[in-house]
């Protein structure tokens, strides 16, 4: 088996994350049982806009220094999430780009496209007069970890200002998984990728966080 490696493009990796106010202990063990990381993973922040749709669950589309990333969901196995790294595109983002790929993602109706590209500036526009999208502007803080080899984090995120937390673990392969959910005690704890956690958090969808 090889070893992963933190910031490096893997085959599709399996996740289990959860969001809530707080996971103290479980931040507190992940931190003790880490072997040691680059210090680059160490504490890394971030300012990402997050393109939030209302008929679409299955493709995780962000935007971060100003490039467009989309992660498609795969299968679930175990409890655990696979996704696979769909698209990176720069902005200016052509028309035929956005009919293709970019809006096909999001599952809504295309708006009618007057421009042979799209500065971001414009983009956000689009999605701004879009009656089942929405631009989320999500803040993190994020502190690194490898655990069981799986790649762990614990995150202080801000979804439009307001502050919840995230802890994750993610590898190829489950079983290492589900020994560090056992490890930190997080165990039957409810997965809930970012998708659904800022759903909850603006109003999109009535769901709970973990706590």
């Amino acid at each position: 088996m090889s070893e992963l490696k933190i910031g490096e493009i893997s085959k599709p990796r399996f996740e289990f994350r959860t969001f809530g106010q707080s996971f103290a202990e479980s931040a507190e063990r992940m931190a003790r049982l880490s072997q040691p990381v680059p210090e680059k993973v160490w504490h890394r922040e971030s300012d990402e806009i997050y393109i939030m749709s209302r008929t679409n669950d299955l493709n995780n589309t962000k935007i971060r220094d100003g490039k467009m990333d989309i992660k498609a969901y795969v299968q679930t196995v175990d409890g655990l999430e696979q996704w696979d790294p769909k698209l990176k595109a720069e902005f200016p983002i052509t028309k035929k780009r956005l009919v293709e790929e970019i809006f096909p993602a999001f599952i809504v109706d295309i708006p009618e496209l007057t421009q042979e590209e799209y500065s971001f500036d414009a983009f956000i526009g689009l999605i701004n007069d879009h009656p089942d999208l929405q631009a989320v502007k999500i803040h993190k803080e994020r502190y690194g970890y490898m655990v069981n080899n799986t790649i762990c984090e614990v995150a202080n995120v801000l979804v439009n200002g307001a502050k919840i937390v995230s802890i994750n673990s993610e590898s190829t392969e489950l079983e290492d998984i589900q020994k560090t959910i056992k490890d930190v005690k997080l165990e039957g704890v409810e997965n809930i990728n970012y998708l659904q956690a800022i759903k909850r958090v603006i109003g999109m969808k009535n769901l709970p966080l973990a706590n």
